[in-house]
Protein backbone atom coordinates (compact mmCIF):
# COMPACT_ATOMS: atom_id res chain seq x y z
CA UNK A 1 0.00 0.00 0.00
CA UNK A 2 1.70 3.90 -1.10
CA UNK A 3 1.92 5.57 1.86
CA UNK A 4 3.67 9.31 2.43
CA UNK A 5 4.51 10.50 6.01
CA UNK A 6 5.26 13.74 6.14
CA UNK A 7 7.63 14.98 9.32
CA UNK A 8 9.62 18.42 10.14
CA UNK A 9 7.10 20.51 11.23
CA UNK A 10 7.17 23.10 13.90
CA UNK A 11 6.74 26.33 15.12
CA UNK A 12 9.33 29.15 14.04
CA UNK A 13 9.43 33.12 13.90
CA UNK A 14 9.33 35.28 11.52
CA UNK A 15 12.77 34.74 9.30
CA UNK A 16 13.39 31.22 10.79
CA UNK A 17 13.69 27.69 8.67
CA UNK A 18 12.58 24.22 8.63
CA UNK A 19 13.61 21.33 6.54
CA UNK A 20 10.06 19.22 5.85
CA UNK A 21 10.56 15.90 5.13
CA UNK A 22 8.47 13.40 3.19
CA UNK A 23 9.27 9.54 3.50
CA UNK A 24 7.28 7.38 0.77
CA UNK A 25 6.77 4.03 0.69
CA UNK A 26 5.77 1.84 -2.37
CA UNK A 27 5.89 4.77 -4.43
CA UNK A 28 8.86 5.08 -7.05
CA UNK A 29 10.11 8.50 -7.50
CA UNK A 30 11.62 7.66 -11.48
CA UNK A 31 7.28 7.04 -12.15
CA UNK A 32 5.63 10.18 -9.43
CA UNK A 33 5.57 14.02 -10.02
CA UNK A 34 6.10 14.50 -6.23
CA UNK A 35 5.24 17.71 -4.61
CA UNK A 36 4.35 20.16 -1.45
CA UNK A 37 0.66 21.71 -0.83
CA UNK A 38 -0.17 23.56 1.79
CA UNK A 39 -3.51 24.89 3.54
CA UNK A 40 -4.30 27.59 5.67
CA UNK A 41 -7.30 27.62 7.60
CA UNK A 42 -10.51 29.23 5.78
CA UNK A 43 -7.95 28.97 2.39
CA UNK A 44 -7.81 26.57 -0.40
CA UNK A 45 -4.98 23.95 -0.70
CA UNK A 46 -2.50 25.30 -2.73
CA UNK A 47 0.75 23.58 -4.86
CA UNK A 48 3.42 25.19 -3.07
CA UNK A 49 6.26 23.06 -5.46
CA UNK A 50 6.53 19.75 -7.63
CA UNK A 51 9.59 17.77 -8.88
CA UNK A 52 8.68 15.91 -11.72
CA UNK A 53 9.86 12.60 -13.05
CA UNK A 54 12.61 14.42 -14.79
CA UNK A 55 13.97 16.46 -12.31
CA UNK A 56 12.41 19.96 -13.27
CA UNK A 57 10.84 22.14 -10.30
CA UNK A 58 7.95 24.67 -9.84
CA UNK A 59 7.62 26.76 -7.26
CA UNK A 60 4.79 29.34 -6.09
CA UNK A 61 5.45 32.42 -7.13
CA UNK A 62 5.29 33.52 -3.15
CA UNK A 63 7.78 31.02 -2.11
CA UNK A 64 10.48 31.66 -5.15
CA UNK A 65 13.77 32.29 -3.70
CA UNK A 66 13.05 30.91 -0.10
CA UNK A 67 12.05 27.34 -0.50
CA UNK A 68 13.85 24.48 -2.47
CA UNK A 69 12.12 21.10 -3.32
CA UNK A 70 14.72 17.99 -3.77
CA UNK A 71 14.46 14.42 -3.66
CA UNK A 72 16.65 11.45 -2.64
CA UNK A 73 15.45 8.98 -4.85
CA UNK A 74 17.87 6.56 -2.50
CA UNK A 75 16.11 6.85 0.53
CA UNK A 76 12.83 7.86 -1.19
CA UNK A 77 12.65 10.50 0.54
CA UNK A 78 11.03 14.45 -0.52
CA UNK A 79 12.45 17.11 0.99
CA UNK A 80 11.55 21.02 1.26
CA UNK A 81 13.54 23.25 2.91
CA UNK A 82 12.22 26.70 3.63
CA UNK A 83 14.22 29.70 4.41
CA UNK A 84 13.17 33.46 5.31
CA UNK A 85 9.57 32.05 6.79
CA UNK A 86 6.86 34.23 6.90
CA UNK A 87 3.47 34.62 9.07
CA UNK A 88 1.58 33.89 5.44
CA UNK A 89 3.54 30.37 5.82
CA UNK A 90 1.51 29.27 8.52
CA UNK A 91 -0.14 26.04 7.32
CA UNK A 92 -1.10 22.41 7.10
CA UNK A 93 2.13 21.22 4.42
CA UNK A 94 1.01 18.23 2.80
CA UNK A 95 3.34 15.60 0.88
CA UNK A 96 1.92 14.67 -2.69
CA UNK A 97 2.39 11.97 -5.31
CA UNK A 98 0.55 11.79 -8.83
CA UNK A 99 1.46 9.46 -11.83
CA UNK A 100 1.02 9.88 -15.35
CA UNK A 101 0.15 13.28 -16.90
CA UNK A 102 -1.14 16.29 -15.86
CA UNK A 103 -1.13 20.00 -14.66
CA UNK A 104 0.56 19.51 -11.33
CA UNK A 105 -0.65 22.51 -9.86
CA UNK A 106 -3.93 20.83 -9.38
CA UNK A 107 -4.21 19.13 -6.37
CA UNK A 108 -6.83 16.88 -8.16
CA UNK A 109 -4.02 15.53 -10.22
CA UNK A 110 -2.45 13.49 -7.31
CA UNK A 111 -2.72 9.74 -6.69
CA UNK A 112 -1.66 9.89 -2.91
CA UNK A 113 -1.21 12.20 0.11
CA UNK A 114 0.45 12.23 3.58
CA UNK A 115 -1.59 13.20 6.71
CA UNK A 116 0.22 16.87 6.87
CA UNK A 117 2.37 18.39 9.62
CA UNK A 118 1.57 21.64 10.49
CA UNK A 119 4.03 24.74 10.32
CA UNK A 120 3.36 27.61 12.30
CA UNK A 121 5.39 30.89 11.93
CA UNK A 122 4.76 33.95 14.14
CA UNK A 123 5.60 37.35 14.03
Amino acid sequence: QERLVESGGGSVQTGGSLRLSCAASRVTFSAYCMAWFRQAPGKEREMVSFIDTDGRTSYLDSVKGRFTISKDSAKNTLYLQMNSLKPEDTAMYYCAAGFGAGSWRESSKYNYWGQGTQVTVSS
